[in-house]
């Protein structure tokens, strides 16, 4: 018996990372200092209780463009050793300069990271040939696997489908951060590459698994992490009627996060139950009275009790 159809021929699907990646917020101290002690009880939370496989930080949310490299690098040792074999994490190590991104990749490396999160080269807008020698250089500086974060809303440029292809070739990369919005490429993509998937988007992680995505790097998953690992998991069991109520379910929060920049209500959410966050950096700002209210409703919406 032959196995030739298409879709027979399905493909063991590999996470390399779990199912379940928060992005996690950078605490601080009342001043606006890095609060090592307070990221490993985030993290610890992040990991025992909210259920996730990885914890990626140094990332957008975790207020990158804010931290100096000595606080990445601090944070990324601190989290690194809390956690243990629980979970691993991924550090954000891109820049808009290849060498500088290249530093930061061999410093978390030496941190203690399982991996690299690496974002399109922001602002300055490289071709795609440029992209290419970006992501090569990066992927041969460390023996880290490495996860490609496209992103063209944030850094001017999207991957092109053909260029994520061409990089797959490369041993260490082997996962894509996928917030593109653009399920038909992201389609092409895990059609003809055994790149692991992560949908960047929270609203749009069950569509996403759809088309061969694996699992999610959140922003809402510092509250709703249980959920939506189950919302995977029943998905990846073939309970599609489960996996839809809790996208339903959840939605309020996977858009209500992002009614300002995600960090913000991350932080403010986070302080009113309780755990470390403290303010955000400039340019920034903290939320609002108004915007703390709203998520709070945005929570009572998706089930979930948000401290007064």
């Amino acid at each position: 018996m032959t196995h030739d159809h298409p879709v027979a021929a399905e493909r063991a699907v590999s996470r390399p990372f779990g199912r379940l990646l928060t992005a996690m917020v950078t605490p601080f101290t009342a001043d606006g200092s890095l609060d090592l002690d307070g990221a490993v009880r985030l993290a610890n939370h992040l990991v025992d209780e909210q259920g996730n496989d990885t914890l990626v930080l140094n990332g957008t949310t975790g207020e990158s463009p804010t931290t100096t490299d000595v606080e990445k690098e601090r944070l990324i040792r601190a989290v690194a050793e809390a956690i243990g074999d629980r979970a691993r994490v991924v550090a954000g190590v891109g820049t808009n300069d290849t060498r500088h991104t290249i530093e930061l990749a061999q410093s978390a490396e030496q941190a203690g990271a399982h991996g690299l999160l690496v974002v399109t080269p922001y602002y300055n807008k490289p071709p795609q040939s440029g992209l290419v020698r970006h992501f090569t250089a990066v992927a041969d500086a460390t023996g880290l696997p490495i996860m490609l974060y496209d992103i063209p809303h944030r850094a001017g440029v999207p991957i092109a489908t053909e260029t994520i292809v061409r990089l797959a070739e490369h041993g260490r990369i082997v996962a894509v951060k996928d917030a593109k919005s653009d399920l038909t490429a992201t389609s092409w993509v895990t059609s003809r590459t055994e790149l692991a998937y992560y949908s960047g988007e929270d609203s749009l992680t069950l569509p996403a698994l759809a088309v061969g995505c694996v699992g999610v790097v959140g922003t809402s998953t510092h509250f709703t992490g249980v959920l939506t690992k189950r919302m995977i998991e029943a998905y990846d069991a073939g309970d599609t009627g489960t996996a839809l109520a809790l996208h339903r379910r959840l939605l309020p929060l996977f858009t209500g996060i992002f009614r300002t920049q995600g960090t913000i209500l991350v932080k403010a959410g986070l302080a009113a139950k309780g755990l470390p966050a403290g303010p955000v950096r400039p340019p920034l700002v903290d939320a609002t009275d108004d915007e703390i209210a709203q998520l709070r409703a945005d929570c009572a919406a998706a089930g979930l009790e948000l401290p007064e």
